[in-house]
């Protein structure tokens, strides 16, 4: 056998099998999202709805950049005699894709028709275009460059707006930060606010499931094509199709389909692995420490369970407060929906889980009709009321109503702790453990469970990427993790009323290792009167990273610390009679990289060892959640407020 194969078959054989279990169980089968098979690419997009203008389109269409590289772009030119303003993508998925699928956006053309100069553009070594490709690295002047090179066009008005989901939006961003003058509104969906935390880690653990496939899968293959590297690119391919097995593999910084040894054909990728610390080779591109450089309007497009929802909502609250000027500060808008990364409600998309899918019509995205309007006021001067003041329209699962609010978090939020309590449970049997609305005073003796790496639990939904049948995304039954007795609960008592919970939860938990790093993991759930539970959203911190996600620090075995799991943000009514729970483990995989306890150098080895976990709730030792309620009132509405 050769080195290279040799090395290939070290594949932990719990990646396979876990992995695809748990995405078997999210999906509710092999369908990819329990709703039959996906309607024809021609049933979307739809052809209503267009505009006056016809569209000439011109393919490959050159931009040079600062240092001489040339991008190409496809102008879709809408035919009229007067000048029009430029709607830009910068994509690296494809220029002719223009993220139509699945499910997304409409087509160039349609936005063409409403007399709109759309340009669509491959950016740096992918598709078309020339250069070479690394993750991040050159969008913030190339972005800046193609905005000034897109408002010169022939026909434009010198105002451009820019769109795209996930990476798509990130390229808006990064070019937004640089202020190029000619740049007057961004709408950038399902994106963060820094590459490091909420993107590649959270908490300080390795988003596992999002990255492996997304690197080799898209981003590695296709700048593979684009440089003529066929024989990787086919590697690529066969590599993605066995993403699950590929995910159990160890060690990171030796991961085979991205070739580490000589030539490194992703080196982006194991920069990240390295750099497992929020370090300068981070910041450099973040946004949230650049927005009082942004001086435009911006239109946020989110989802409750989508791989980069917090860093959204970052993003919206940080142009709040901080944004270049008054009229861009103003001019925020922040819509989030019960969707995923990819489908966004679409009916019969198939790429969404059954819990989601029942949020019916009413959760389908409003983007194209409301990315529109958003242009014809700061593209075009309209005058209509998509916006003028900050605002938030969220979407109540449960209830399956859309309402507004003024700020994030909510302002009448009632934040309201529920305190850790009584024996948190092994498995099915002697789940006792409770949520209590007050402190403990009696001594309680401390919950224990044993960790394995080697045996994690696994995910079964949650905030992962790209879609519910190729990672754990979305609402799903907890039963099956319950059951296991390396995860304990802690339960309300059923609610006397219908319950919002809109907003962050946040758990301060008090928790002792036998490691000298680990992690802990919390889950907020909403549990039926039929013992059925859905998910709602999860949280993982690692503890070297408890302090400070730039200066990581191992802990002392044996020793107490009091950790803050951020638990991602949800808007769901619990019924009257249902119950709320929180899970406590130490790992979720494939979403998170399993913590190998060792506290040696983050995907150096693929040595682990086991864990011992204390989980304390007493007096001197307060374990506790904190939940977003929303006093009852406001009832919503089951459309979507287009406009104001």
């Amino acid at each position: 056998m050769s080195a290279n194969r040799m090395r290939r078959s070290r594949i932990v054989r719990m990646g396979a099998v876990v992995a695809a279990v748990v995405l078997a169980a999210a999906c509710g089968g092999s369908d990819g999202g329990g709703n039959g098979p996906a309607p024809s690419p021609s049933a979307w997009p739809p052809t209503d709805g267009r505009g006056d203008c016809a569209v000439d389109k011109q393919e490959n269409v050159p931009a040079a950049m600062r240092d001489g590289v040339v991008l190409k772009a496809d102008v879709y030119r809408p035919r009229t005699a007067d000048p029009a303003p430029v709607i830009l993508m910068r994509t690296q998925y494809g220029k002719a894709a223009a993220q139509i699928q699945p499910y997304r956006y409409r087509t160039p053309d349609w936005f063409a028709s409403h007399c709109y100069l759309v340009v669509v553009q491959d950016i740096r070594g992918q598709g078309a275009s020339g250069g070479t490709f690394t993750e991040f690295g050159n969008d913030m002047d190339d972005g800046y460059d193609s905005v000034e090179w897109a408002a010169g066009l022939p026909g434009s008005n010198g105002k451009v707006g820019m769109y795209g989901s996930s990476y798509v939006g990130a390229t808006q961003w990064l070019a937004a930060v640089r202020t190029p003058p000619h740049l007057a509104t961004i709408v950038p969906a399902n994106t963060s606010s820094d590459y490091y935390d909420g993107w590649t880690y959270d908490g300080g653990a390795f988003r596992l499931a999002f990255v492996e496939p997304w690197a080799m899968g898209t981003i590695g293959r296709t700048a593979a094509e684009n440089r003529g590297d066929t024989g990787t690119a086919k590697q690529l391919l066969a590599d993605e199709s066995e993403y699950t097995r590929w995910l159990g593999y160890r060690p990171y910084q030796q991961f085979p389909p991205l070739h580490p040894g000589d030539p490194v054909v992703a080196p982006w990728f194991y920069d990240w692995i390295r750099h497992s610390a929020r370090d300068d080779y981070w910041t450099r591109w973040s946004i949230r420490d650049r927005y009082q450089d942004v001086r435009v309007p911006v239109l946020d497009i989110e989802g409750w369970y989508d791989a980069f929802l917090t860093g959204g909502i970052e993003n919206f609250t940080g142009m709040v407060n901080r944004g270049g000027g008054d009229e861009a500060r103003r001019n925020q808008r922040l819509v989030i929906g019960p969707w995923d990364h990819v489908g966004w409600g679409r009916p019969g998309s198939g790429v969404t889980t059954p819990k989601l899918a029942a949020a019916g019509p009413a959760g389908n995205s409003p983007v194209n009709e409301l990315m529109l309007t958003w242009f014809d006021r700061f593209l075009k001067g309209a005058d209509n009321t998509v916006s003028g003041q900050p605002a938030v329209d969220y979407f109540v699962m449960g209830a399956n109503r859309w309402k507004t609010a003024s700020a994030w978090p909510l302002p009448n939020t009632r934040w309201t702790t529920y305190y850790l309590s009584g024996p948190g449970g092994l498995g099915m049997t002697g789940r006792t453990g409770a949520l209590a609305t007050a402190p403990p005073k009696d001594p309680q003796p401390p919950d224990r469970y044993y960790y394995d790496p080697a045996n994690p639990v696994p995910s079964a939904g949650g905030h992962s990427c790209c879609g519910a049948s190729t990672g754990p995304q979305g609402p799903v039954d907890q039963g099956v993790v319950e059951q296991r007795t390396d995860v304990l609960t802690y339960t309300t008592d059923p609610m006397p009323s219908d319950t919002e919970i809109t907003g962050p939860t946040e758990v301060k938990l008090w928790a002792a290792s036998t490691a000298p790093d680990t992690d802990f993991t919390a889950k907020l759930v909403a549990v039926a009167p039929d013992g059925s539970t859905t998910n709602l959203n999860n949280g993982i911190i690692r503890a070297a990273f408890r302090d400070s996600l730039e200066r990581p620090s191992p802990i002392v075995p044996g020793q107490p610390y009091q950790y803050t799991i951020k638990i991602w943000p949800t808007s769901y009514q619990v019924p009257a009679g249902s119950r709320i729970r929180v899970e406590i483990s130490s790992s979720d995989y494939p979403q998170y990289a399993p913590n190998p306890n060792t506290g040696e150098p983050f995907g150096s080895s693929a040595a682990v060892q086991g864990a011992t976990q204390t989980i304390l709730h007493d007096a001197d030792h307060p374990s506790a959640v904190v939940l977003p309620i929303i006093p009852a009132g406001d009832s919503g509405t089951s459309e979507f407020p287009l406009t104001r």
